[in-house]
This record gives C-alpha cells, sequence and structure tokens, in this order.
C-alpha cells in the first residue's frame, strides 16, 4: 500500500506539523512493519558470492552510451565475496555524470547494502569528493538529470556520509559525520517520498535525510562511485565538455559492496513519512530497515 504524502516541492527536510483529524495520523513504532524480503525485488538482492553475479548488473555507460568512468569493476576476484569498484576521475553532481552500476527496479523499494570506502593507499581517500555508496536515477534523464543518492567517503572532509538529491540537474547535497570503515547505507522510496539512511558498523541507524520526489515508477537502483573533483579544474563549470572526455588526475577511491538487498517498504495510507510527528525516526528506521539490520 503506498503512503499517502503531502504535496511539497524541490528538495526538502521532514517538517513537523502535528497530525490532525482530517490529516496524517501518527505511525507508532508498534504498529510500523520492517520492510518485507523476498518477491521480485528480493530476485535482485546480490549477495556477491560468485563471479556471475556480475551479470546482474548493468553499467550506465553501455545502456545511455557514455564514457566508462570505470577502471576497475569485478565480483568476487578483487575481494572475495564482494563487489569491487575503482572509478576513473568523475562526478555526480548537477549535470556531472559518474560511474554507475544498476539494475531497473519499479515501484516502492528499499535497496540496502554494507559498503567500505577507502584511498588508493587505506584509510580515508585523498581527494575531495571521492564517495561511493547507492543511487536511484530516473532513466534517459541526461539532459536533465534527476536522482537521489547516499554514499560514503571523503567530501569537503573525509570521514562523510553524503546524502544527496539532484533534480532537473540541480544538486542539493548535505554532508554527516562518520567513522572509518564499513558502513551500512539504506535508500528507499516509498510513495513519492525518499528517505537516505545509515549505520557504523557496530552503531545505530541514522535517519540522513527525507525528501518529497516526484521521480517516475520505474527507476534505475545500483551503486556509483565518483572521485577527484578538483582535477575538473577550469571544467567545473561547463558539465557539457567534462562529460565529453575523460578528465586526466589524481583518482583515489576504492569502493567494496559486501551485498546489496532488495525489500519492499509498507506504510499505511494515515502516516506521512514527510511529517516527522506523523512519523518518527525512531519509527522511520524500523519501515526502512530490514528486521535485525
Amino acid at each position: 500500500m503506498l503512503a499517502v504524502v503531502s504535496v511539497l516541492s524541490g528538495c526538502g527536510t521532514s517538517t513537523s506539523a502535528r497530525p490532525t483529524p482530517t490529516g496524517p495520523g501518527i505511525l507508532t513504532l508498534q504498529n510500523a512493519t520492517p520492510p518485507a524480503p523476498g518477491g521480485e525485488v528480493g530476485a535482485a538482492s546480490t549477495e556477491f558470492d560468485k563471479a556471475a553475479d556480475l551479470t546482474m548488473w548493468t553499467k550506465l555507460s553501455e545502456t545511455e552510451k557514455d564514457i566508462d568512468r570505470i577502471a576497475k569493476y569485478d565480483v568476487n576476484k578483487t575481494v572475495k565475496g564482494s563487489m569491487y569498484l575503482e572509478p576513473k576521475t568523475s562526478a555526480w553532481f548537477d549535470g556531472f555524470r559518474g560511474p554507475f552500476v544498476y539494475q531497473e527496479l519499479a515501484g516502492d523499494i528499499v535497496m540496502h547494502a554494507r559498503i567500505k570506502v577507502e584511498g588508493k593507499k587505506g584509510g580515508q581517500p585523498k581527494r575531495k569528493f571521492s564517495l561511493g555508496g547507492l543511487m536511484a536515477r530516473q532513466p534517459n534523464s541526461y539532459a536533465k538529470p534527476n536522482w537521489v543518492s547516499v554514499t560514503t567517503g571523503t567530501g569537503e572532509k573525509s570521514g562523510q556520509v553524503e546524502v544527496k538529491y539532484t533534480q532537473d540537474g540541480s544538486s542539493k547535497p548535505q554532508e554527516l559525520a562518520v567513522k572509518s570503515g564499513w558502513v551500512e547505507l539504506s535508500l528507499a522510496r516509498v510513495g513519492r517520498v525518499f528517505v537516505a539512511l545509515y549505520k557504523e558498523d557496530g552503531g545505530k541507524w541514522k535517519v540522513g535525510r527525507r525528501w518529497p520526489s516526484t521521480l517516475p515508477d520505474v527507476l534505475q537502483w545500483g551503486i556509483t562511485a565518483y572521485t577527484d573533483w578538483d582535477s575538473y579544474s577550469l571544467l567545473k563549470k561547463d558539465a557539457a565538455k567534462a562529460n565529453a572526455t575523460q578528465v586526466k588526475g589524481t583518482p583515489d577511491l576504492e569502493v567494496t559492496v559486501d551485498f546489496v538487498r532488495f525489500l519492499r517498504p509498507e506504510l499505511p495510507e494515515y502516516a506521512d513519512p514527510l511529517n516527522s510527528a506523523s512519523v518518527s525516526d525512531e519509527v522511520l528506521i524500523k519501515a526502512m530497515t530490514p528486521a535485525g539490520a
């Protein structure tokens, strides 16, 4: 069942207006249910325990005819039991494009993954905006890019989770401090609401951002990685020129993905996940992360 949401424009945080008798109601922790595994989207889940799992994922550069900005990409080879992705100098910001491997899925979805981001010599990446994580993207939106992402690595500072919504080629990112090492990420869409969540290894889930969204029912859900924004130099204001060539730079990012699991979330019609008074962070976490995760 899809959630009924308030009509908001652009990219925003959750509201705190109190529910009213004629508006959204309060969803309690007791009545919230974790997303359901299995089914159609469950079949897209990948544990990366065999090389053949690579065939489940599609490169955006191949399907929408772009420069392949991936330096190395494999499953159960470079890192046993994991997907490994190493990007060339690249960016996902405004109209700039970077690496993306995905599966095309429809409807309400929770994408849950365990990811580790490192520099090529270990530790946090040294180059600014060297990030890897999850993205949901509107297909064939090169002209007016539309996507939402939650990534981790080095942004303006090292040790960050970045949550970002890009609407018609305008990106609005936000950075949140996170410990280095493995991080669990969850990117979810329920109705016309997107949610980004994250959890440090051994820590507790946190809500990174809630956004209203007008993205279509069918989206590309997958893994993104990009690095070395400073090497774009004078091209930072010209995405078209930057996208037309492979920028030479100093890429410094390695992304290891332990698993990606897809689940179906469900919220009752009376709940408005854009309204924190209707659906609190604690309740949203229960509804948008797998049971026991």
